[in-house]
């Protein structure tokens, strides 16, 4: 089997990363209370909602019409920065996904303009206590990983792991964007609900490949 990701591939994912966010949603919602309004995990519940909805679209045949509904869903939603920028993030993978199967580096791609376009939305960098902070590393993670040949599962296990320790890394950091930033020095030692989001996401990417990898090899 060639190491590839399909149109069905894809939509496991977006599945997968719908389901660690709702289990994970009181947890989110705790910790956007610390900074923010404490509705963060409601909103990443709609979120899910949009990306099954996308992944369920059976008109949907390609990675760039998936990953382009699925970003413009997302942004319909009506939860605030996150929300927009989340769909922004994928929907500007979508620009990059083209109709044909993903090998490891054009998946590296994928997300990197999915990041590029997430950049043009907003001016948070690393450091400064939002989701970016677990995409950048997440997203450089698979960049490496593709570039040393890995495959797309170890890449993707590589990813999450990184956008993991960049929400974890949050704690240490003071919060210079959104609500959050009105609390300061209160915000250390929280980890920002926006970056625990996507390290949920890139884990529920990950899983989802790993998975139909170990059936694709009789796992």
């Amino acid at each position: 089997m060639s190491d590839r990701i399909s149109i069905n591939d894809l939509k496991r994912m977006l599945v997968e990363a719908a389901r660690c966010l709702r289990e994970n949603n009181e947890l989110l919602s705790e910790l956007d209370s610390v900074c923010g309004d404490g509705d963060h995990g409601t909103t990443m519940l709609r979120a899910a909602e949009q990306l099954e909805a996308a992944a369920g679209d059976v008109s949907l045949e390609s990675p760039a019409a998936l990953l382009k509904d699925g970003g413009w869903k997302l942004l319909s939603i009506d939860g605030g920065a996150s929300s927009a920028l989340l769909g922004t993030f994928i929907g500007g993978m979508g620009d990059a996904a083209g109709e044909a199967d993903l090998d490891c580096r054009s998946l590296a791609i994928v997300f990197e303009a999915g990041m590029k376009a997430l950049f043009k939305q907003t001016k948070a960098r690393p450091g400064d206590k939002t989701m970016v902070d677990a995409i950048a590393p997440a997203v450089a993670a698979l960049k490496q990983a593709a570039d040393a040949g890995a495959t797309i599962a170890d890449a993707l296990e590589q990813a999450a792991a990184a956008a993991a320790r960049g929400a974890e890394s949050t704690k240490a950091l003071v919060a210079r964007y959104g609500r959050a930033k009105f609390q300061g020095d209160k915000t250390l030692g929280h980890a920002d609900a926006g970056a625990r989001s996507i390290a949920l996401l890139f884990h529920g990417f990950s899983q989802a490949f790993q998975e139909q990898a170990e059936i694709n090899h009789g796992g």
